[in-house]
C-alpha cells in the first residue's frame, strides 16, 4: 500500500477568489501560492504520492463545465510539473450543497476513491487543507491533518498540524516520517 497527502485547491495551492462568492473557473484566474511546487516536489522525493480534492461547486452553479474544469486542472498539472512537482491525480465534487452527496466535503468520499483506486493507506497519508471542511474530511477518512492557518492562530477542528503554508506543512509531515514509510508520528505525538 501506498501513502498519500491530499491537498485542497484554493487556498493550498493556489490563491482563493477575492470574496466567498466567487469561484475561481478559469486558468487566467490561477495564482500559484509561493513554495507549492517545491512543497510538492519535496513530497513526491520522499515517497508520497500527491492528489487534489476539492469542492468545486462553480459545476453545479452552472459557472464552468467539467471539460473546462478538467482543463484548468490540467493546466495546473502541467505547471507543477515544470517545477519538478507531480501531482498524481485531481478528484473534485461538482455537486451543490443540497441536495448532500458523499464526496463533498467535509465528507470524506474524494479521499475514500482515490484510496480504493490507488491502494493508498489511509492511516499514513495527510489531508492538508485551509478549512475546518477538510480537517474533517481527513479525519473520517482516518487520515492525519494539517490546517493551513496563516497567522498560526490555534484553531478548533482539531487538526493534528497547524501551519503557514503548503511548505512548511511539508516540512512537518517529512520531519514526523522518514524516507522508509516508517511512521515517528505517534511518538512526537504522544511527547
Amino acid at each position: 500500500m501506498r501513502r498519500a497527502v491530499f491537498l485542497d485547491r484554493d487556498g493550498v495551492i493556489n490563491r482563493k477568489a477575492p470574496t466567498e462568492s466567487e469561484y475561481v473557473t478559469r486558468w487566467e484566474q490561477i495564482d500559484l501560492l509561493p513554495g507549492v511546487g517545491e512543497a510538492v516536489a519535496r513530497l513526491n522525493r520522499a515517497g508520497f504520492c500527491v492528489y487534489i480534492v476539492t469542492n468545486q461547486r462553480s459545476v453545479a452553479k452552472g459557472l464552468v463545465t467539467t471539460s473546462e474544469l478538467e482543463l484548468v486542472h490540467q493546466r495546473l498539472c502541467a505547471r507543477l510539473e515544470q517545477e519538478g512537482a507531480r501531482i498524481d491525480g485531481v478528484y473534485y465534487c461538482p455537486h451543490e450543497l443540497e441536495p448532500p452527496c458523499d464526496c463533498r466535503k467535509p465528507k470524506p468520499g474524494m479521499l475514500l476513491r482515490a484510496a480504493r483506486e490507488h491502494d493508498i493507506d489511509l492511516r499514513v497519508s495527510w489531508m492538508i487543507g485551509d478549512s475546518g471542511k477538510d480537517v474533517q474530511a481527513g479525519k473520517q477518512a482516518g487520515c492525519r491533518t494539517v490546517h493551513l492557518v496563516p497567522s498560526l492562530t490555534s484553531t478548533k477542528d482539531g487538526a493534528d498540524v497547524v501551519a503557514p503554508s503548503l511548505l512548511a506543512a511539508v516540512q512537518r509531515i517529512l520531519e514526523l516520517t522518514t524516507d522508509s514509510g516508517s511512521d515517528r508520528f505517534e511518538l512526537a505525538k504522544r511527547s
